[in-house]
């Protein structure tokens, strides 16, 4: 077990990185401000190692590992048993291997899985239903669901993909379908639900043309819907632009520079950036790949020789006619760690390691601090090093935005089974939420909050919608702008289906003593937002409110 010396010392190991002066060619003279934020512990044990999430609109979060760990830590409910002569470590099995958190209540609900669901993808669907599929062992082809509501639990749809999917990337399309792209030896794509004329598995050559053999550096791609319908995947250290309806790459992106992967298992993370400027008529669309490892990392780390993590970050305009990567640098290098789209437009870089890379025990040196990196912000002025958690998040660690603004974060498992002693990072079964520094008591006054419209409703692509909402302090009202993001499913670094979008506004006016109210138009069409159920904030001076559920279709 990693022994409180351990964690003083990766904390400390930490520290230069935090206030120290960078340079290099492409940022001079850099300087990283120390920032806020709090961290709280929600749950000790919450019976599994949180591998895989996705927050649904119920505030509830789907939580599961695998089914072949042996027993986990929390019984499955009424007796129940899993039996499954095809598991590879309990064929009989009384012990959850899914849970839910419900936020409101900071509780756990045991669920049950019947197939191995690990290393596997999915998405929130138009309704709200979470569609997952793949995984590994008898799972591997496998689609299940899973429906919002107070009792529900795990469906499984039986052989509902063609081709094996583990360690693929999903993202929902325009209309309503999934798209799950790769995994290993998956050099293609499918779709789900079919029909008659996506019956089949589409040969993608751009997988094979970056797969590294023995190293492979591209599963989980990153996968993101652009604002012209198409699709960008990142994998290793290149992108394509496909035409998923074609099968057809209408673009080829320029080689992210220094040529370092930071896919599986080299595991760097990315976002789309969020989407403004919503009625131009060309809309802009940037993505951020940051972290990952140099080549040749994972084999070394193998045998032992954990090789520094990558400390840059490249972001690229997907839209311009002439694509070029622009190279960042981050205060902390970092391989496994997630990236979090906030409801102010920052992104949150939380979890991970400084060292080594993704697998079974062969990362070192965990990055206790998040970073938030400010897109809006100049060059060289982005990064903020916020206050250090004392758990080590590595391998198989996860996070996910809340309605209330927080990051849950959870997982931690580098061992092949459920091992708490005897190892260097024990597995976790804890639950944190780490708070930014929006949600400190002194921005209080400037926090607006939402009374009107009604959560859960239902808008029309286009449609616009009153927003009333309060303050109590001195409202700038040109320092206001309405959010809108869609909760991600968040796995191996990988947040699928994440997506913020800056809504157009009119003129905020007050309407009542500290009541105002603006008007906003939801996005034209789903190429800029697939249908599904989207989180909208107000945002006053960077202080989000809690936010509200909208239906968009």
């Amino acid at each position: 077990m990693a022994t409180k010396t351990n964690l003083v010392f990766n904390i400390l190991w930490q520290l230069p990185f935090m206030f120290m002066l960078l340079s290099c060619h492409h940022d001079m003279n850099l300087a990283y401000a120390a920032g806020g934020g709090k961290w709280d512990l929600l749950m000790s044990n919450i019976g599994i190692s949180a591998m895989h999430m996705q927050l649904l609109n119920n505030d509830r979060v789907v939580m599961y590992d695998r089914t072949d760990f042996g027993a986990s830590n929390i019984s499955l409910p009424d007796g129940k048993c899993r039996n499954n002569p095809n598991d590879l470590a309990l064929k009989v099995d009384c012990t959850a291997h899914s849970v839910e958190y419900d936020v409101s209540t900071n509780s756990i609900r045991p669920l049950m899985v019947q197939t191995d669901v690990w290393c596997s993808s999915g998405s929130a669907t138009s309704d709200g239903t979470l569609v997952q599929t793949g995984g590994f062992n008898d799972g591997k082809v496998m689609v299940r669901n899973f429906k919002p509501c107070a009792t529900c639990d795990w469906q499984e749809l039986g052989n509902g993909l063609i081709q094996s999917r583990w360690y693929s990337a999903n993202h929902l399309l325009p209309d309503g379908r999934q798209i799950i792209v790769g995994g290993r030896d998956a050099f293609n794509y499918e779709f789900y639900p079919k029909t008659a004329s996506t019956n089949n598995v589409f040969s993608l050559p751009f997988l094979q043309q970056t797969n590294v053999p023995r190293e492979e550096n591209n599963l989980y791609p990153f996968v993101f819907l652009n604002v012209d319908g198409n699709l960008f995947i990142f994998a290793n250290d290149r992108a394509i632009l496909l035409d998923y309806t074609t099968n057809t790459v209408v673009k080829t992106y320029p080689q992210i520079p220094g040529g370092n992967p930071r896919n599986y298992p080299s595991t760097g993370s990315a976002v789309l950036l969020p989407l403004k400027n919503l009625r131009s008529e060309k809309v802009e669309a940037e993505v951020l790949v940051c972290g990952g490892a140099p080549k040749g990392s994972y084999p070394r780390a193998a045998k032992g020789d954990f090789v520094g993590a990558l400390n840059t970050c490249g972001r690229i305009t997907i839209t311009d006619p002439n694509p070029q990567w622009t190279m960042e640098t981050m205060p902390l290098p970092r391989t496994m760690g997630d990236m979090v789209i906030l409801p102010d437009g920052n992104v949150l870089i939380i979890n991970g390691a400084a060292s080594g890379t993704a697998g079974w025990q062969i990362a070192r040196n965990p990055v206790l601090s998040p970073v938030i990196y400010r897109p809006d912000n100049p060059s060289g002025s982005r990064f903020e090093v916020q206050n250090p958690n004392t758990t080590p998040r590595m391998y198989h660690s996860t996070a996910v935005l809340l309605r209330d603004g927080r990051v849950l974060v959870g997982g931690s498992n580098p061992n092949e089974l459920y091992n708490f002693t005897g190892v260097l990072f024990p597995t976790d079964l804890s639950l944190e939420a780490f708070s930014p520094s929006y949600l400190d008591s002194q921005s209080t006054n400037l926090r607006p909050q939402i009374i009107s419209p009604d959560s859960h409703l239902k808008y029309a692509y286009g449609q616009r919608v009153d927003i009333q909402f309060t303050s109590s302090g001195l409202l700038n009202r040109d320092l206001i702008k309405v959010t809108m993001i869609a909760p991600g499913f968040n796995t191996h670094s990988n947040t699928m289906n994440q997506r913020m979008l800056v809504l157009p506004r009119g003129i905020v006016r007050q309407v009542g003593k500290s009541v105002y109210e603006v008007s906003c138009a939801f996005p034209k069409s789903g190429k800029l937002a697939p249908p599904g159920y989207y989180l909208l904030f107000v945002v006053h001076q960077d202080i989000p409110s809690e936010g509200i559920w909208v239906r968009v279709n």
